[in-house]
């Protein structure tokens, strides 16, 4: 079998519809040309590459806070969907309650764009999703990870960190903000997306500079806490990016089938209860 016949949930994409969903006004950088992607897009490149459901992330980028795009997505997804939104600092329990009535299953915090001292004051949404059983997904770069450690080990909140934890590459395996990120798979409740590696690979494709990151993740998380991700459709790539190629990548890093179908399917699977 081929592996993009192998079946697959792709763990970050983001949908932009400019044209039904026009950007906030507001919103400082607005994808365009090559960087859209719609639903109807992304439905044909999930069937080209044998991926049944997706969980996308909404983007600061274009849409900032207003989710409707995404919402909008997952209401006429057919249960192919579902979804990270950002969520106010201040939400209480019943708009949480709400966003998961929508097919929301958690709340997107970035650092890389808004900074840490953005979400200084995070400790009670985090614990809002503890007590709903939502995801609190994080974006950091670098050393960020540091300030949520605290919180992360102590609050009882299922986690989701993109992108490989967007390491740097020459301060090797032992650099503090990964090696609190390996300390994370003792919690349990810890999952990394495999992915996003031309957010901080400092060699192209196929990015064997960041390679070492991902065996040292497989190897402290296991695969039941591993996912692979796309992060289609590649906003600010710094070089050209496709869809197909990544998932080749994936069989480069795990050359096993049977490790594959975990991270392809299995885990996501079993976390976000896609099919049952």
């Amino acid at each position: 079998m081929s592996i993009f016949d192998e079946r697959k949930i792709d763990c970050h994409a983001h949908v932009f519809d400019p044209k039904n969903f026009p950007y906030g006004k507001g919103i400082e950088y607005k994808p365009s040309g090559q960087e859209i992607g719609t639903t109807a897009q992304l439905r044909q490149v999930m069937k080209t590459y044998g991926v049944e459901h997706a969980l996308l992330v909404q983007p600061n980028s274009g849409y900032g806070s207003d989710n409707s795009c995404m919402l909008d997505a997952i209401k006429h997804g057919e249960g192919r969907f579902k979804g990270i939104a950002i969520i106010d600092l201040d939400a209480d329990l019943d708009t949480l309650k709400d966003f998961q009535r929508q097919g929301i299953i958690g709340a997107a915090f970035n650092p890389t764009f808004h900074g840490n001292d953005y979400y200084k004051k995070s400790g009670p949404l985090i614990e809002k999703l503890a007590t709903l059983d939502m995801f609190f997904n994080l974006q950091v770069e670098h050393d960020q990870l540091l300030m949520y450690m605290p919180w992360l080990e102590e609050i009882p909140v299922q986690i989701l960190m993109d992108h490989t934890g967007r390491p740097t590459p020459p301060e090797g395996l032992h650099q503090p903000g990964f090696a609190a990120l390996l300390r994370l798979a003792r919690t349990g409740r810890a999952n990394v997306k495999i992915s996003g590696y031309s957010k901080f690979a400092q060699v192209p494709y196929p990015f064997k500079d960041c390679w070492p990151y991902v065996r040292a993740l497989a190897e402290a998380f296991t695969l039941d806490h591993c996912l692979w991700a796309s992060d289609w459709p590649y906003l600010r790539a710094p070089e050209r990016q496709d869809y197909g190629p990544l998932v080749e990548l994936a069989g480069l890093l795990f050359p096993n089938g049977a490790e594959r179908r975990k991270l392809f399917w299995d885990t996501p699977n079993r976390l976000f209860k896609f099919a049952q």
